[in-house]
């Protein structure tokens, strides 16, 4: 396993966020990469961000997925190197990566539903952000 967990920064943990959701349902979409590509290159929170550094937290990711206790593991790290200020942000770019297809599968239901309960996301808090990230992925 590529070992930068003692090393995650905030904007790592974001990316590992969107990363788990896009693998969650064991296919990674294009429309899915495009979003956290798009996220990484707009949002302010990024500023900064080496995107070479993608890659090896996808391995992190990855390699946590694999093991049995890797869920449990990686929101650990999260929690452990992420501003509990940024729980929300983390929370609503999952929302935003699951929702960039327009169909949210039962995996991917069911991660957000552990991310909202291990980050201790408010549930109405939680109701607002899914819908607003509802509405930004319709499509006519």
């Amino acid at each position: 396993m590529t070992d930068i967990s003692h090393s995650l920064t905030p904007q790592d943990c974001l990316v590992a966020v969107m990363i788990a959701v896009s693998v969650s349902d064991e296919r990674v979409k294009t429309t899915e990469l495009v979003t956290i590509e798009r996220i990484v290159n707009h949002l302010p929170v990024f500023a900064g961000f080496d995107q070479d550094r993608i890659t090896p937290i996808a391995e992190v990711v990855y390699d946590l997925f694999g093991e049995e206790d890797g869920l449990d593991a990686l929101f650990g790290l999260i929690r452990d190197n992420l501003p509990e200020r940024l729980f929300e942000t983390a929370y609503a770019l999952a929302c935003d990566v699951a929702a960039a297809d327009g169909h949210i599968g039962e995996n991917e239901l069911r991660l957000l539903e552990e991310i909202r309960y291990e980050l201790t996301i408010d549930r109405l808090h939680a109701a607002a952000i899914e819908r607003a990230a509802r509405a930004r992925h319709l499509s006519l």
